[in-house]
């Protein structure tokens, strides 16, 4: 009888969820598994990037970036995150890095007020209602007049539907400050669309 090990094929391992490729990488320290990983993420995280810094060239840099980065600290995922989540924070925070070196923007310290957190689920039904009434074409030309920070929460709430929770992972800030800076960005949008196009 053979005790040969089996080998699992390149089509096997494309099978593996991000999860399982991951633990294998880092019991096998087979790196190699890393480009299934890569093929999976790397035209994600150049979306990301063209959409934080509206350039083709910075965008493919910052990718690459991020990739190598995220190969390098693998062994860092502990998954209390999906995957998914753990490279759009190195993504966020790399693009946010690059804005605030090239434009020498300051960094926004976000504290919780207790004025801007009252709050209600309806009221923020309401502000959502009458941005998804704007329309795609209107709403992207007011989003990229934001700033890039307030962008960036915008997009990974509406365009990548992430949810709070996973909004909290990639900022690494409070719920209650997601939610104050979504209120926040929710209404500067709103305010900027009057000033430019009128009241509805």
């Amino acid at each position: 009888m053979s005790n040969r090990i089996t080998i699992p094929n390149k089509e096997d391992i494309k099978q593996l969820n991000d999860r399982q490729l991951i633990d294998r990488i880092i019991s096998s320290g087979d790196t190699a598994l890393f480009s299934v990983l890569y093929d999976r993420y790397a035209n994600k995280v150049y979306r990301k990037c063209i959409g934080m810094v509206r350039n083709k060239d910075d965008a493919q840099d910052l990718a690459h970036d991020i990739l190598v980065k995220a190969f390098l600290n693998i062994s860092n995922f502990e998954g209390n995150s999906t995957f998914s989540t753990w490279i759009y924070a190195i993504s966020y925070n790399q693009c946010i890095d690059f804005l605030r070196q090239r434009q020498k923007l300051p960094t926004n310290d976000y504290e919780e007020s207790d004025n801007l957190l009252n709050y209600q689920d309806d009221d923020t039904q309401i502000a959502e209602k009458e941005l998804f009434e704007m329309g795609v074409e209107r709403l992207n030309l007011l989003i990229y007049q934001l700033s890039e920070d307030d962008r960036a929460i915008l997009l990974m709430k509406y365009q990548d539907g992430m949810s709070i929770d996973n909004i909290i992972l990639v900022l690494n800030v409070t719920e209650s400050a997601v939610k104050m800076r979504l209120k926040r960005d929710r209404e500067r949008l709103r305010k900027r669309n009057e000033k430019l196009f009128g009241k509805s």
